[in-house]
């Protein structure tokens, strides 16, 4: 069909306006795909109020507008400017229109700001390969909640849990990372003076190795948990297992050897296990055993256990020692040193009421009948002194230490006195054969029983 004159459409003015797709998600009204009947009357409305006196000119623009509708940049002018039919529709057609184009419009209109993040760090990282893992090396944004946690644990389990694990390439991929940035810390730290660009990229691929690094540890967190139950009810709150769990973890990811052809749970297993242990043998007791007793020790626990469940009963120290080639006295020796102190003040009871100290003799309480039998034996000692002199009373008082519980020898009391030794020995002598006749040592006699 022929096209109108420029004149015919110069009085038939239409208004126009496209509108570009938004993403779905987004809520907002969409513009219906080309072709649809949205379109259609639509363009003929605004062809009526232009009062276009040919019908198939206008539906021959309504086609057109409606295979290139997407294809078309959105025009920014006010819509109550005036298109030019005719011109829209020579552009119109000879725009091609190709199924695959639109398809990439679509798919890049739908992805949104979620697909020029990684685009532009390719932009920005030119000569480095990225790898699907490198998307998961930012850490995690975390959501804080309101008010504080009741389990702790559980919260840390939960937040590990948002990692995903890794299989062997990607293990072997990371720790390739990690190399390379050691090897660029290295650079760094030696070199002096480096070329910018050289410098840029050097600290580029240290920054990359530290990324690499977080996320080996954060993707074996739960081994970290794993190991650690075995080892809870020992001494050490399960929390402080897995942070000294980690510790090792870190030492693993640090010595991890990648060419040898094994998993990285398998390596780090050993140096988790062996901070955990450590940490117990310094931290678990309330007396501290050195790391190579407590080695000992579990060694001879283990036998212990093992001996019971073949024999059925408890081995004596003759067979394990024995069976650890060491003697039956140090046998005895190192299980007085495996046995856990107890407190005094744990409950006893199903409603906690007393106290296991209360189970446990004092030896070195006074027993309330010693006490009275004492006192009244003070007493009768202070009659019978009263019954001699004064000096005989101060020196057979200072003589055995009636006073202050310190004996005092002849020379000291002599001293007290101005006499000498010689004379405080006659007088001591005297004093005692006053205190032994009856009339005074018959009442204290009864307390030698």
């Amino acid at each position: 069909m022929k096209a109108p004159e420029a004149g015919e459409a110069a009085e038939a003015p239409v208004k126009k306006t496209t509108t570009r797709r938004a993403k779905p998600a987004s809520g907002a009204a969409t513009e219906v795909k080309a072709g649809a009947p949205a379109a259609r009357p639509a363009t003929k409305a605004s062809a009526a109020k232009g009062k276009v006196a040919a019908k198939g000119t206008a539906e021959a623009v309504g086609s057109a507008d409606d295979e290139d509708v997407d294809d078309v940049e959105p025009d920014l002018v006010d819509p109550a400017d005036v298109v030019d039919v005719a011109a829209v529709e020579e552009v119109e057609a000879d725009t091609p229109v190709a199924d695959d184009e639109e398809t990439a419009t679509d798919e890049e209109t739908e992805a949104g700001p979620a697909a020029a993040a990684p685009a532009k760090a390719e932009d920005e990282d030119t000569g480095f390969t990225y790898s699907d893992a490198d998307d998961d090396d930012a850490p995690a944004q975390q959501v804080v909640t309101a008010g504080a946690t009741a389990d702790p644990v559980k919260d840390y389990l939960k937040q590990i849990g948002k990692v995903a694990l890794l299989n062997a390439e990607q293990e072997v991929e990371l720790a390739k990372r990690i190399e390379a940035g050691l090897f660029a810390e290295e650079k760094l730290a030696a070199a002096t003076n480096l070329e910018p660009k050289l410098r840029r990229e050097l600290e580029w691929i240290a920054q990359d190795g530290r990324r690499a690094k977080n996320h080996l540890l954060e993707a074996n967190l739960r081994l970290v948990v794993s190991l650690a139950k075995r080892y809870t009810g020992r001494g050490m709150l399960f929390l402080d297992l897995i942070q000294e769990g980690n510790l090792g973890l870190i030492r693993a990811v640090e010595k991890f050897d990648y060419t040898k052809g094994y998993k990285f749970s398998t390596y780090a297993t050993w140096w988790i296990r062996q901070a955990i242990t450590r940490a117990m043998a310094d931290q678990a007791r309330t007396i501290r055993i050195p790391v190579h007793m407590v080695e000992v020790i579990n060694k001879l626990a283990r036998v212990q256990r093992q001996m019971l469940q073949d024999l059925g009963r408890e081995p004596t120290p003759e067979e394990l020692a024995k069976e650890l080639d060491m003697t039956p006295e140090k046998v005895v020796e190192v299980q007085k040193y495996g046995r856990e102190p107890i407190s005094l003040h744990t409950p006893l009871g199903e409603d906690g009421d007393s106290e296991f100290g209360d189970l446990i003799e004092d030896s070195e309480a006074i027993v309330p009948a010693d006490a009275v039998s004492f006192t009244l034996l003070q007493e009768q000692l202070h009659q019978v002194l009263d019954t001699l002199s004064e000096r005989e009373a101060g020196v057979v008082s200072m003589r055995f230490g009636l006073t202050d519980g310190q004996p005092k020898t002849l020379d000291e009391i002599g001293k007290v006195y101005g006499v000498t030794r010689e004379r405080i020995r006659q007088i001591e002598s005297k004093t005692m054969s006053k205190l032994r006749h009856p009339s005074r040592s018959q009442v204290l006699r009864d307390y030698l029983d």
